[in-house]
C-alpha cells in the first residue's frame, strides 16, 4: 500500500458575497478531487488545537501526526532543520521576513516575492553589518530567511507580518531591544537597494523540538515535496526527505509538473509522500478571490489529477489523504483557526458513487468531525 497526503496550504475560507455566499473552494472548479470525492470520505479536521495561533507551523504539524500542544516548540526551528542549520544549546531561531513598509505601514510581507537571487545577495549584506558572535543570519528562499540568536528572547512577542498587512507596524514591533535594533538598523542597510525589500521582520522563534520519525512509529518510508521550508523541516524531523524541485517557488508560477513528476518517482521506491502547495494561501493572504480560485484549480489539474490518474493506470494500491492546512478566508487575508475540509479515498476499498463536490459546506454535512488533527495520519495508516 502507498501513502500519499496533498496539501492545498489555506486552501479553504469563508463565504463570499461576491461570490453568491459560496467560497472560493465551493466556487473552484475541482473535478479530480471531487473524483475521489465521490467513493471515498470526506469530512471535518481540526488541525489547530482550541487555544493556538493558527499558523502553517501549528497546522502542518497536526498532518505530520505530532500533537501541537505537545510538541510545538516554534516555526523558525522547523525551518532551520530544511536549511541545514544545527541548534545549538540555548540558540533561538527566528523567521526574518523581508518586507516593504510604507509610511510605517506593512505594505507587502513578501517584499513583492523578492527572487531568490537578489534576496540571497540581501541577506549576505545584512549579515555582514548586523552580524555578529551572537547574531547570525541565513539565506532561505524569496522573502523567507532565518535569523539565529545565542541565547535570544524565547518569550518575546512577535507578530506574523502576514497578520498585520495595511497596518501600522509601530505596535507590533517586538519589545525587545536587540530584535529592534536588527529591525530598524536593517531599514538603513536596505535603503540604497533597487528592491522592493525595506526592513527585516522577525518573528516565529522556537527552539529545535523532539519528534519521533514515522519511520519508527508507522515504519514508512519517503518523501516531502515542497517550496516552503517549514514544511521541509517537518519533514526532516518526520524521516522525510525533503526534495529539491527545479523551479518550485511557492507562487502561482511554481513548477507543479516536477512536483508530481517527483511524487510519483517516491512511490515507486519509498512508502508514502507529502505534496505540499502553498499558492493558495499566498492568494489569500493577498485577498485576491480570483487567483484564489485560480491557484485551487491549478492544485486540483496539476497536481491531484496527474498523480492519482498515473496511480490508477498503474494499478498501484494507495491511500490519499487531500486537504488545507489552515483556512485562508479573503475576507481576513491571514490564517483563521476553524476545521477544514479533508478527503479521504482508499484504491483498495472504494466506497459506493456519490458525486459530490468538494466544500467545507459538503464537509459540514457528512457530520464527520476529528478533532484532534495529528490523529489524522494514523487514520490514513490504518483505513480508517
Amino acid at each position: 500500500m502507498k501513502y500519499l497526503i496533498l496539501i492545498g496550504d489555506g486552501m479553504s475560507g469563508r463565504p463570499l458575497t461576491s461570490l453568491g455566499s459560496q467560497t472560493t473552494l465551493e466556487t473552484a472548479r475541482t473535478p479530480n478531487i471531487d473524483k475521489l470525492l465521490s467513493a471515498g470520505l470526506t469530512g471535518l479536521v481540526q488541525n489547530v488545537p482550541h487555544g493556538l495561533k493558527p499558523g502553517s507551523d501549528v497546522a502542518n504539524m497536526s498532518i505530520f501526526g505530532y500533537d501541537p500542544r505537545k510538541y510545538y516548540s516554534g516555526r523558525a526551528p522547523l525551518e532551520a532543520a530544511a536549511m541545514g542549520i544545527r541548534l545549538g544549546r540555548g540558540d533561538v531561531a527566528f523567521r526574518c521576513n523581508l518586507v516593504t513598509i510604507r509610511d510605517g505601514k506593512m505594505q507587502d510581507f513578501t517584499a513583492g516575492h523578492i527572487p531568490t537571487k537578489a534576496a540571497r545577495r540581501l541577506l549576505k549584506k545584512i549579515n555582514k553589518k548586523l552580524g555578529d558572535a551572537r547574531v547570525k543570519f541565513y539565506p532561505g528562499v524569496s522573502y523567507r530567511h532565518l535569523c539565529v540568536i545565542k541565547n535570544g528572547n524565547l518569550k518575546v512577542k512577535c507578530t506574523p507580518p502576514h497578520d498585520i498587512t495595511g497596518r501600522s507596524v509601530k505596535k507590533y514591533l517586538p519589545p525587545d531591544a536587540l530584535l529592534q535594533r536588527l529591525m530598524t538598523v536593517s531599514q538603513e542597510i536596505l535603503a540604497p537597494e533597487k528592491t522592493k525589500a525595506t526592513q527585516i521582520w522577525l518573528w516565529g522563534q522556537g527552539q529545535a523540538p523532539k519528534l519521533v520519525s514515522l519511520a519508527k512509529k508507522y515504519k514508512l518510508r519517503g518523501a516531502v515535496i515542497t517550496a516552503v521550508d517549514l514544511i521541509k523541516g517537518l519533514g526532516h524531523y518526520a524521516g522525510l526527505k525533503p526534495l529539491k524541485i527545479t523551479g518550485a517557488t511557492g507562487f502561482l508560477d511554481t513548477n507543479y509538473a516536477g512536483k508530481a513528476r517527483a511524487a510519483l518517482r517516491t512511490l515507486r521506491r519509498q512508502d508514502i509522500v507529502l505534496v505540499h502547495v502553498e499558492p493558495p494561501d499566498e492568494c489569500g493572504h493577498m485577498g485576491d478571490s480570483k487567483l484564489k480560485i485560480r491557484a485551487i484549480e491549478d492544485f486540483d489539474r496539476k497536481i491531484v489529477g496527474p498523480i492519482i490518474n498515473a496511480l490508477f493506470r498503474q494499478k498501484t494500491p494507495f491511500r490519499v489523504l487531500i486537504l488545507p492546512d489552515h483556512p485562508t478566508p479573503i475576507c481576513l487575508k491571514t490564517h483563521s483557526g476553524e476545521p477544514v475540509p479533508f478527503v479521504y479515498f482508499d484504491s483498495a476499498k472504494p466506497r459506493p458513487r456519490c458525486p459530490r463536490k468538494y466544500s467545507e459546506k459538503t464537509a459540514r454535512q457528512t457530520g464527520l468531525y476529528i478533532p484532534h488533527g495529528h490523529e489524522l495520519l494514523g487514520k490514513l495508516y490504518a483505513g480508517f
